[in-house]
């Protein structure tokens, strides 16, 4: 079996996807203490695994440090405004991280091989997009963006995937089924896109997806190695004795409306 096609185990997988994630905390706090601001962009083909990786990242940090924006279809109104303003209210504040699961290249990928856009718009766009990100970088936003890479076979196993498992059939929108037709269109769309914004400011970094654990372990690996970061993890914490009950009495718990315990009735009778 050659290099590529091997696979780590989950139990090493889970190992070190544990440390990642107690690092990933250290980078949470050291980003609040100096009031850093970061936006990770995560783009590729459709189930390239993206969102696999951002639940990963996000699974152990405090949703108020790290969030992530997922925007729908732009509404009329949007799309009459400055292509980028329906971006910039999700930008962070100091003490953020915002990761995008798709972003403003939206209009590289999708608009423009399906048609959404003019031709006008798109070429506005690929002038824009760079003067765009130089700003947000000279103006202290450390910019990461990630392209997921994902071959045509393994897309085709994702996507079979999901249409048999009633838990991820979700996952596939009417427009994943009708880009299928355009795959070369969108092939051609990337390296333009590419081409025009792979900037020494913000350059595109390349996730080989193929198998979604070295994907998982090889983005958050990279986005640590990133940011220079402390540890700044909090020392253990010695809980106060709790207040003992003197005069409290509490409501007797069967009075109270309870979810129905379930649960319960899964427990085996041994007897």
């Amino acid at each position: 079996m050659s290099d590529k096609k091997k696979k780590i185990s989950k139990k090493v997988y889970l190992k070190k996807l544990e440390e990642l994630q107690v690092e990933l905390v250290k980078l949470q706090e050291w980003v609040k203490a100096k009031g850093l601001r970061v936006v990770v962009v995560f783009e590729g083909r459709d189930a390239a695994g993206k969102g696999g990786v951002i639940k990963r990242i996000t699974e152990k940090l405090n949703p108020r440090v790290c969030r992530v924006v997922a925007l729908g279809i732009p509404t009329e109104k949007e799309k009459s405004q400055w292509y980028f303003q329906r971006y910039v209210p999700h930008l962070p504040a100091a003490g953020e991280i915002v990761l995008f699961d798709r972003s403003w290249y939206n209009r590289a990928g999708v608009e423009r091989v399906m048609g959404f856009c003019t031709e006008e718009e798109y070429q506005e766009f690929l002038r824009s997009a760079p003067e765009y990100e130089k700003m947000l970088v000279r103006s202290g936003i450390i910019l990461i963006k990630y392209w997921f890479s994902v071959s045509d076979d393994e897309q085709e196993n994702r996507f079979q995937d999901r249409i048999n498992d009633p838990t991820k059939r979700w996952k596939i929108s009417p427009m994943d089924v009708e880009s299928r037709k355009f795959w070369v269109e969108y092939s051609r769309a990337k390296d333009t896109m590419f081409a025009y914004t792979d900037i020494k400011q913000a350059p595109w970094y390349v996730v080989d997806a193929d198998i979604k654990k070295h994907a998982r372990i090889n983005c958050i690996s990279h986005l640590l190695s990133k940011i220079e970061y402390q540890d700044l993890t909090p020392e253990k914490i010695k809980l106060p004795e709790r207040q003992k009950e003197t005069n409290y009495i509490r409501p007797p718990f069967e009075e109270q409306t309870l979810v129905p315990d379930v649960a319960k009735t899964l427990i085996k009778d041994k007897s």
